[in-house]
């Protein structure tokens, strides 16, 4: 059953933006809309955006446009998550290494809108080859790929490049996902303390 987002801003405040109302040529496929996700069937109502903090949808905006100079764009996997979801997806998976428990710590930093979930497409908007699907849990999805082929590694390359000049920070098991790098100002700081000693071995912030 998709989860109600009319008070979905309980732990993120009132602050957020639609992505696509800051950069409108940023591609947005919530994968918690529809079926294609870790429990086969959504968790968000028909038409939900894709929202964050206003300074996670500027600093999209920068990657997109580091992007676009290479042919290339985002699409959005992820960005804002209720604690509602963030629960059913944690009693399904239950490992830590990719699913945060949103009892521990500030849970996960997507129900804070300062973390999302983002691949590349090509200038026609069509999806490219990276190392692994969505929620793939799996190596395959680590920050570092070690596949034999070039063009997965250039372009996993490439998202990593411009997401981090653009202000964030990779997750070691997750290649597609990226937090805001000053992240702990928008929690309180109880919150933030306590999510830095879970979260302190899960990110990449280097090439």
């Amino acid at each position: 059953m998709a989860i109600p987002l009319v008070s979905m801003s309980a732990n993120a405040g009132d602050s957020l933006v639609d992505v696509r109302s800051v950069d409108p040529t940023i591609i947005v496929e919530l994968r918690y809309a529809g079926r294609n996700n870790l429990l086969g069937h959504p968790l968000y109502p028909f038409g939900t955006r894709a929202i964050a903090r206003p300074e996670v949808a500027s600093a999209l905006a920068r990657a997109q446009a580091f992007l676009r100079r290479y042919q290339y764009g985002l699409k959005i996997w992820d960005a804002y998550r209720p604690v509602a979801v963030q629960a059913k997806l944690w009693e399904v998976s239950h490992n830590s290494d990719y699913v945060a428990d949103p009892e521990a710590g500030a849970g996960s930093l997507h129900s804070w809108g300062i973390a999302v979930d983002a691949t590349m497409v090509d200038p026609w908007n069509h999806a490219v080859r990276m190392p692994s699907d969505f929620d793939d849990f799996t190596p395959a999805a680590m920050w570092s790929y070690v596949g034999p082929a070039p063009e997965i590694r250039a372009h996993v390359r490439l998202l990593q490049i411009a997401m981090l000049r653009a202000g964030f920070w990779g997750s070691r098991t997750e290649w597609w996902h990226y937090t805001i790098a000053h992240w702990q100002k928008y929690l309180p700081p109880e919150k933030a303390k306590s999510a830095a000693q879970i979260l302190a071995t899960h990110w990449e912030g280097r090439l």
